[in-house]
């Protein structure tokens, strides 16, 4: 059991790491530098999303893309249940909770940073095939380049927006906890490479979303949306 979880240890500890060092360089990036980054890092992302959506495979020998009927029948019936549920309420107030408890930012900040540093972190596929990855074949290598490119990512967002993001390596360790203890038990049948390709056109279009907001140009409830990677299948 405890082996489907060594990339999720390994996911954990990176984001852990690179959270610590972006908090050791933080008070040495000017405020002018800060929103500027940010908003590359929000470039980044919305590339990330849109490479995604667009993402083709071979599945029983032809190359196929996402069903645009099934990515619009979860979106709409995902924002319909988030909304519902008020997901993104939720994880707000659970990071405005943490604020209080652990931490003396204002502004708000350190609950933008858990909720966006937590949503890019558990939307991306690299999250769900790779913890899948782990638990079925013991191969670490997806969620391994996935704690790279984490680490490097939990620097830039910990020195920009704070101690945030550090919180956010607890829940993506549940979150692909989750996944990977799933799998092991389910087996081979947990996840299709037609079921695979749909969660990665979701969940980038997700990300998108994410990118979006990071630039200043929509206010988006993202995490409202994530009931739609559920309903996928």
């Amino acid at each position: 059991m405890l082996g489907a979880l060594t990339g999720v240890f390994i996911n954990t500890g990176a984001i852990i790491i690179g959270s610590l060092l972006g908090l050791a360089f933080k008070k040495g990036i000017p405020e002018k530098y800060a929103k500027a980054i940010t908003v590359a890092i929000g470039l980044c992302v919305m590339f990330i999303g849109i490479s995604g959506a667009l993402k083709t495979e071979i599945v029983d020998g032809t190359v196929t893309g996402a069903d645009p009927l099934i990515l619009i029948l979860s979106m709409i019936s995902g924002i319909v249940v988030g909304t519902l549920l008020k997901i993104q309420d939720r994880l707000d107030n659970l990071g405005k909770k943490l604020e209080s408890k652990f931490s003396k930012e204002s502004q708000g900040n350190f609950s933008k940073a858990f909720v966006n540093s937590t949503l890019l972190f558990c939307i991306g596929a690299m999250a769900i095939t790779g913890s899948v990855e782990s638990a079925l074949e013991n191969n670490h290598s997806t969620l391994i380049a996935k704690s790279v490119l984490d680490g490097i990512n939990s620097i830039i967002f910990a020195a920009n927006m704070g101690i945030g993001v550090l919180f956010s390596a607890a829940a993506v360790f549940l979150y692909q906890g989750i996944i990977a203890v799933a799998a092991y038990f389910l087996g081979a049948s947990f996840l299709s490479p037609v079921m695979n390709l749909h969660l990665i056109a979701t969940g980038s279009l997700v990300i998108l979303a994410l990118g979006l907001n990071l630039i200043g140009i929509t206010k988006i409830k993202v995490a409202n949306f994530l009931p739609a990677l559920l309903l996928v299948p």
